[in-house]
């Protein structure tokens, strides 16, 4: 498989190099997905080139946005409502609490769901049936086992090193969603690299939201597979990747191009559907000249 996506990458970033990507080199996936003109960041970068970009400058840029006026502002009053908390649910019930804390541990999509959010938050894991022992994500155990609200109250909170961590994690996890508004799936690329390694089962993949959105994205495999059994989950999988080959650095740098085309090629449908009008519309906005 490493072969093959290989050889048709060649072909399609046939004329970009290091030096020359960005510069409007022409190549079969600018004709066929705008790559380098409308499905590009605000840079001029093609998705692939975004990815070595983002790679390369990651320290100094998540640095940069720790010290971003709006970013140093929400850090402080989340460190000072986690000093002066008296009580979890007072902590919880915080907005600024909850969104320095989900954003910094991967749960940003989630802060709208506060109800949610706090109670899976304060799960005690002994509870098989607890809330975030049920949740498909299992970032939300992860979550709840690295702070146990449940029985450790505000004790690992409130830690210095902890509240260095979570600062530190918001800015990163800021930095992330800066990336994927101009580059679609830059940030999941990113932490896909980072953990591709650690892959050893088909379940790992599909029980983690990252690993599970790069692997059938880049595969083709639609998002409806959810609704089918675990087994037909895993068998859409295993026919078309050997996972052992995660551990290949090479491999990983084409399978992530493969990804990056496919997020690139989905961003730019769902751009253009979006802005073409459908008829029902069109119709509905012309009653006013019908006479």
């Amino acid at each position: 498989m490493g072969t093959t996506i290989g050889s048709y990458l060649t072909t399609l970033y046939a004329g970009i190099t290091s030096s020359s990507a960005g510069s409007g080199s022409s190549s079969l996936l600018n004709a066929i997905y705008g790559i380098g003109s409308q499905t590009t960041n605000a840079a001029g970068q093609n998705p692939v080139t975004a990815l070595a970009s983002a790679e390369q400058n990651e320290t100094q840029d998540v640095k940069l946005t720790a010290a971003q006026p709006q970013v140093q502002r929400t850090i402080a009053s989340f460190t000072a409502a986690v000093q002066s908390a008296t009580s979890v649910k007072q902590l919880l019930s915080n907005p600024v609490v909850l969104q320095v804390l989900l954003t910094a541990n991967g749960l940003a999509p989630q802060i709208p769901y506060t109800a949610l959010a706090q109670k899976a938050l304060q799960s005690d894991l002994t509870d098989p049936k607890s809330l975030a022992n049920t949740l498909t994500d299992p970032t939300w155990k992860t979550t709840a086992a690295l702070y146990n609200f449940a029985s450790q109250g505000l004790a690992v909170i409130q830690q210095p090193k902890v509240l260095s961590a979570l600062a530190n994690g918001y800015a990163e996890n800021t930095w992330l969603t800066s990336l994927d508004a101009t580059t679609p799936g830059l940030s999941y690329a990113l932490a896909f690299r980072k953990s591709a390694s650690t892959i050893t089962s088909v379940d790992q993949i599909l029980g983690d939201p990252v690993m599970r959105n790069v692997v059938t994205t880049a595969l083709g495999i639609p998002l409806q597979i959810a609704f089918q059994t675990l087994g037909a989950q895993e068998k859409a999988v295993s026919t078309q990747v050997d996972i052992t080959k995660f551990k290949d650095p090479k491999f990983v740098d084409t399978f992530l191009q493969r990804y990056m085309i496919a997020a690139a090629a989905a961003a730019a449908k769902t751009a253009s559907t979006s802005s073409t009008p459908s008829m029902a519309t069109l119709a509905e906005e012309s009653q006013g000249f019908v006479v």
